[in-house]
Order: structure tokens, then C-alpha cells, then sequence
């Protein structure tokens, strides 16, 4: 059996015209539409435009040419079916045996500045999914093809009057019903945005992803791993960044750069984050990039060996200079001066991501989701505004105004810190951090014995807990271990008590409002 008719449609027309010329050779019919039709004949081609198979001719401005009988009849035939077989006679349909489409570029449309509603709509093909969905249907006979980078495979079977092989077929099947589908979230997730959702929270949840690159392993070597981009997303967490040097990103790399890129976006000056297995063991602003990285480290200098860093301004000689001196896993920055990139790339295994902006914060109302054994988690995200005005002192002492900014700055520090979080702070820096430990009293404890241990300033401190204190003995632990100010959400049935303990030793406390889980 050998491949007799082709039908060619596509928007992307790279290496359109090889393989058709590779078809042609083959005693391949080329059928084609518009703007594809021109393309092959401009390259010498024979081509039979649709309107002749189908005698009509392309109305609505190309709106509906392809959706007729004598196409989706010749794509939905089974030749083994007498039925099939008699209707195809009795209408003069012929069968077609491969279709060549890819899709109008919808996402594209939709991610334009400026571009109208109308002009977005007009983009969603109606046509190529129908052709793409009929042909993967009868995937025992046509060999449907959507992208380009399937063209040299599929090339190779048909030649020699051969004919695309089953394994083949079902293969190409399925990765156009992931197109199809992939296409349909784009255009759903593209009217959610546009306020067309009818729901917060609806029935089907569907989501698409788009492979942005193998990792070496996944958490431990003998497990694989990916990333992938979401489809329609407004951005992702590798669009746009450029990997200016060393190895490539790993599993756990990503993990941390995107902890990393959340946190260090919640501040407008100088700032320095550095992550270690998804939590930060140091931050810090300061004047320059260079102070910020120096307190920054001191808070854990230990766990700052191997960590994943990101900075919001350029990185100049005097950073690159210091971080020169640390076993640095990758840098995450807006960009790199000369003269520091030189110095950086004297190691030939730090990752350098260079991200072209200021700060990269997360998609205004994008959900998040977690996978669970069979499903998912869907929740929104936490990005709740949050400040000096909006909380509440419960305490009779006031913070003073630096209390204030420590508070404000471990509070923002305590949002990225896994539960149970507790955050010491002080002149705009941390001193002590407690992440993930099944007691809040565990947490303080080990952040004031790593801030006793680094010598940090941990007298006058400011201390931030992600959740409320169900009993005295953690602010008590805090203010003994030299925090005098103290923020954390309320809402405990010991409030008062709490209230009562903390100002029997002097110190001063406020309330958010909002906790920060983050499991």
C-alpha cells in the first residue's frame, strides 16, 4: 500500500517545502490550502488547491474551506468498510491518506500587546483541529502530521512507494490529540483571563504544558525529570532567561530558582537571596549588591555553600568578586557587568541566568496546584498585600520605627519559609531562620541557636512566625533569645495569654491578619 494523497495546511511553514518535495517525488498528490498552496508553488510544485476537491471555493475569508465531505470523508473513510466504501463511490469522494497540519498560532495572538479581542478571536483555528482530530480518529489508515519536527520520519517511511507504518500512525495520533488539547486549554485559559471564566473553581480543571527541557535526573538520580511551561501562561519561569554559562539546570536547580525568584521580588531595594533546598538560609538589602551579599551569607554561611542565589539589580565587579570565593549552584540576576562576568566565568560549572528585568513576580491571579496520588490540589495563590498599615499592634508598646522595618522585612521572609516558619530580622537582614520543623518551638530554637552560633546580632531583633502561637512558650523563647519585637497572624484561643507574656517582658507585638502556610 503506498501514500497517494496529501493534504498540506499549516500556519508554521518550516521545512514545508522538503517535505512536500520529498512527497511530490514519491507520487505523492499535494492538496493544499491559501497561503501553503502558494508556498509550495512558488517553489515549483504541483498542488491541487482544496476548492477543486471540494468544488466550492473558500468563503468567509478563509473562515471555512476545508470543512466539506469530500475532505473529512476522504480523512474518515475506512477502506474495509463496505458502507464507507459505497458512500465514497456514490459522492465521488477519494480517500486522502496523510494530512499535514499545524495550527493558527493562537498563543502568540493572545500574548500581543494591544492586540483587540476580535483580532485574538481570529486566531483560534476552527478547521485544522477538525482536520487534525478526524485524521488521529482514523489513525488505522491516515497518518496525521503536526509539527515539523516529524517531517524527516515520516519522509523516510513513504519513500520507496511505501506507506507510513502503524506504529508510526498511532504515534502520530496521539501527539496530535495532545495538540488539539493543548490548543483548546490555550484558548480557555486565554477567556478565563478576559473575565469569561463562569466559575473560580470549575468542574473540569484543564491545564496544558509544553516541554521546555529534559533534566539530567529528577530529585535523586534514579528518577527522571523535565520542565515543562504552562500553556497560556502570561510567563514561566525560564521564559525569557537566558543560561549565559555553566552546566545545565537540574530538577532541583529549578525547584530553587523559582523559591528564589518569588522571594527576592518582594523587594524594591538592593536585596540578595540565598536558598538552599527550597528555603532561604540568608537574606538581606543594603546600599549595593555587594553589603546585601556579605549579611546575606553571615546569617548561614554554611548552608550558603552550594546555595542557589538571585539579586534584583545588575551584578557588578564587587559581588561577582565575593561570590567568586563561594561554591555558587546557579545565580539568578537581572543582568551582569562585563568585568563580573568575566570573574564568574572562571568557574566553569556556575549556572548564570540572566533574566533582563528588575524582578520577575508571579502571573496576577494564576492558581497553584499540587500534585496528590491521582490528582491534584488547586488553591489560589498567596499574594495577598500586605504591610506596616495593615497589621495591628495588640501589645501597650509600639514598635519603634526600626522595629517596624524588621518586622515588615521577616514578615515578607517568613511568606517563603516552609511551615512551621520563624524569621529573625534585623536592619534589614536575617539572623536567624527555623523552616520545616513539626514545633514552633523547635523552629525558634534552632533559629536562635544558628544566629548564637554565626555571632549575629540577634539582640533587638524583630521575629516573624507564619503562623499564630497556640501557646506563650515560642515568644517567650524569642524574646529571651533576644527578638523585642514580634509579628505573627493571631487568631489563637491563647491570644490574650500570649499578649500577657510578651508584655511582661517588654516587648512589642502585632498582628497580620494572614497567616503563610507553605507546605
Amino acid at each position: 500500500m503506498a501514500t497517494r494523497r496529501a493534504l498540506l495546511s499549516v500556519s508554521d511553514k518550516t521545512g514545508l517545502v522538503d517535505l512536500a518535495r520529498g512527497l511530490s517525488a514519491e507520487g505523492v498528490q499535494l492538496i493544499s490550502t491559501g497561503g501553503t498552496a502558494k508556498a509550495l508553488r512558488d517553489a515549483g510544485l504541483e498542488v491541487t488547491d482544496v476548492s477543486e476537491v471540494t468544488g466550492h471555493p473558500e468563503i468567509m475569508g478563509g473562515r471555512v474551506k476545508t470543512l466539506h465531505p469530500k475532505v473529512h470523508g476522504g480523512i474518515l473513510a475506512r477502506k474495509d468498510h463496505d458502507g464507507d466504501v459505497a458512500d465514497m463511490a456514490a459522492n465521488g469522494i477519494e480517500a486522502i491518506d496523510m494530512v499535514v497540519v499545524n495550527l493558527y498560532p493562537f498563543e502568540e495572538a493572545a500574548a500581543k500587546d494591544g492586540l483587540g479581542r476580535a483580532d485574538v478571536v481570529e486566531e483560534i483555528d476552527i478547521g485544522g483541529p477538525a482536520m487534525v482530530r478526524a485524521s488521529a480518529k482514523n489513525h488505522d489508515r491516515v497518518a496525521i502530521v503536526t509539527d515539523p519536527s516529524q517531517y524527516e520520519a515520516v519522509l523516510a517511511e513513504v519513500k520507496g512507494g511505501g506507506w507510513v507504518s502503524d506504529a508510526t500512525r498511532r504515534a502520530l495520533a496521539a501527539a496530535a490529540f495532545r495538540k488539539t488539547a493543548a490548543y483548546d486549554t490555550a484558548i480557555a485559559a486565554w477567556m478565563a483571563s478576559q473575565g469569561d471564566a463562569d466559575v473560580d473553581f470549575p468542574d473540569r480543571f484543564t491545564v496544558g504544558f509544553r516541554k521546555e527541557l529534559e533534566c539530567s535526573y529528577g530529585e535523586n538520580p534514579h528518577q527522571r525529570g523535565a520542565y515543562y511551561s504552562q500553556i497560556g501562561a502570561p510567563q514561566h519561569l525560564l521564559g525569557g532567561v537566558a543560561v549565559r554559562h555553566g552546566k545545565p539546570l537540574s530538577y532541583n536547580n529549578l525547584l530553587d530558582v523559582d523559591a528564589a525568584r518569588g522571594l527576592v521580588a518582594e523587594f524594591t531595594d538592593p536585596a540578595v537571596v540565598i536558598i538552599k533546598h527550597n528555603n532561604p538560609c540568608g537574606v538581606s538589602l543594603g546600599d549595593d549588591l555587594a553589603s546585601a551579599y556579605l549579611r546575606a551569607k553571615a546569617c548561614d554561611p554554611v548552608s550558603a555553600f552550594g546555595g542557589v542565589y538571585a539579586v534584583n539589580r545588575t551584578v557588578d565587579l564587587a559581588l561577582a568578586e565575593h561570590l567568586a570565593e563561594m561554591f555558587v549552584e546557579v545565580l539568578w540576576a537581572p543582568a551582569y557587568d562585563d568585568d563580573a562576568f568575566e570573574v564568574l566565568t572562571r568557574k566553569p560549572n556556575v549556572r548564570l541566568l540572566e533574566t533582563g528585568e528588575q524582578v520577575r513576580p508571579g502571573n496576577p491571579g494564576e492558581p497553584v496546584y499540587r500534585r496528590v496520588l491521582g490528582g491534584i490540589l488547586v488553591q489560589d495563590a498567596d499574594d495577598v498585600a500586605e504591610g506596616r498599615d495593615t497589621m495591628s499592634v495588640v501589645t501597650r508598646r509600639q514598635p519603634t520605627d526600626q522595629e517596624w522595618t524588621d518586622l515588615v522585612f521577616a514578615w515578607k521572609v517568613a511568606k517563603h519559609v516552609k511551615s512551621n516558619a520563624i524569621v529573625f530580622a534585623k536592619d534589614g537582614a536575617t539572623v536567624g531562620i527555623g523552616a520545616g520543623q513539626m514545633s514552633r518551638v523547635d523552629s525558634v530554637r534552632i533559629a536562635t541557636s544558628k544566629a548564637n552560633e554565626n555571632d549575629l546580632p540577634i539582640q533587638g531583633s524583630a521575629m516573624a512566625s507564619d503562623a499564630f502561637f497556640p501557646f506563650p512558650d515560642a515568644p517567650v523563647m524569642a524574646i529571651e533569645g533576644g527578638a523585642s519585637a514580634i509579628a505573627h497572624p493571631g487568631g489563637s484561643i491563647r491570644d490574650d495569654e500570649v499578649i500577657e507574656a510578651v508584655e511582661a517582658l517588654d516587648a512589642a507585638m502585632v498582628t497580620t491578619g494572614h497567616r503563610h502556610f507553605r507546605h
